[in-house]
């Protein structure tokens, strides 16, 4: 019953991530927001992503109680993200999308750290229990583009807000996992830097993350500018996600033939020829089409692995503190650094250019991984 309530509240959550990342950048260029203005505003997703979930966690350590903390942050984001009704100048929407991401940035680092509590030793179900998400995910973006063919971008903000209610919701029926004794771990120094290659997987994941933030920021964007409806790039979102979640079902199987490292190099040379795919090919369509179902290696099969590194390396006495490092570093620091560099490079040397920008941060991630990774 646990597990069903995470896959439940894993499909609200990304069903919200899914619409907002795919669509708010189009509201937002509605609004007459430049692009500039675009990437400061999603980029302060990932900037809260870098330091509020350390004190979400050790708030959820104080109180002893991580679903407090994630039914605390639901609420908090549902009404502060409500002031987008009344909100439309640029100072406005950057102080309440500041609010918006310091209570969203709670929940997912806790979800997955209560995940791996429940899962406890059979941590190769963490992708069937995932997957949810990513159907979630799907679900959303394509029913969003379909209406977004009849409706204007203005209606975004009302649906975010009732998808926003359901996550909510959703958060009531968690359940903490009961407490187990520490096992033993690979990694046992209080910091987790004092492991180079924990270091070495944090940096790629950084550069992964910087990889993706243009894909996060400018992608519609970058489809309705080459003449696609916004059905077809819901459709096109969605295959993406449908191929991460092949590879989530495949993960088990993944990870009994080949070592963490192989699997991680891989990922990472696939982003590398995706990115430059969506940037100089947008115009063919077999050619987006295959960097979609790319997704399912540069993201669901290195996330898949990450976690997989994390769960061997910590126990559970430290999962929540590296499930905050693994998302703050990657998540938060790389799309940081990705979606302002892409800010400043879209209106000055176009997409093209902008998604080799992304190629080369996985290439240096490759880099990292290669040199100080080592085998597994």
């Amino acid at each position: 019953m646990p597990l069903r309530r995470l896959a439940a509240w894993y499909f609200c959550y990304f069903a919200f991530l899914g619409a907002f990342n795919t669509y708010f950048g189009l509201y937002l260029k509605g609004q007459g927001i430049s692009a500039w203005d675009i990437s400061i505003l999603l980029s302060l997703l990932p900037v809260m992503r870098t330091v509020a979930p350390y004190f979400w966690g050790w708030l959820a350590d104080r109180r002893s109680t991580q679903t407090g903390v994630v039914r605390m942050s639901a609420l908090g984001c549902s009404i502060a993200f409500a002031a987008f009704l009344v909100v439309d100048d640029f100072p406005g929407l950057l102080l309440v999308t500041l609010v918006v991401a310091f209570f969203w940035s709670a929940a997912l680092p806790l979800v997955e750290s209560l995940t791996l509590a429940h899962l406890r030793h059979r941590t190769d179900r963490y992708g069937h229990v995932r997957l949810w998400g990513s159907i979630g995910f799907i679900v959303a973006v394509q029913g969003l583009g379909i209406l977004l063919d009849f409706m204007p971008t203005t209606w975004l903000v009302g649906i975010y807000l009732a998808l926003l209610c359901v996550t909510a919701v959703s958060a009531l029926s968690l359940q903490d996992a009961p407490s187990i004794e520490s096992r033993a771990s690979v990694v046992v120094a209080e910091s987790p830097w004092g492991q180079p290659r924990m270091r070495a997987l944090l940096g790629a994941c950084f550069m992964m993350s910087a990889a993706h933030a243009p894909l996060y920021v400018f992608y519609s964007i970058h489809l309705v500018d080459h003449g696609y409806s916004t059905s077809a790039v819901g459709a096109l979102w969605a295959l993406g996600v449908m191929a991460e979640i092949l590879v989530f079902i495949a993960m088990p199987r993944c990870m009994q033939a080949w070592s963490l490292t192989g699997i991680l190099q891989t990922t990472f040379v696939l982003a590398v020829l995706r990115f430059l795919i969506i940037g100089w090919m947008a115009d063919e369509v077999m050619a987006m089409i295959l960097a979609q179902m790319l997704h399912g290696a540069t993201f669901g099969a290195c996330h898949g692995a990450v976690m997989a590194a994390l769960n061997r390396w910590f126990d559970a006495h430290h999962q929540g503190r590296a499930q905050a490092l693994y998302s703050g570093i990657s998540f938060g620091g790389g799309g940081v650094l990705g979606g302002l560099v892409a800010g400043f490079m879209w209106d000055r040397w176009g997409a093209g250019w902008t998604y080799s920008f992304a190629a080369l941060a996985a290439l240096l991630g490759l880099s990292i991984i290669r040199r100080g990774f080592g085998r597994d």
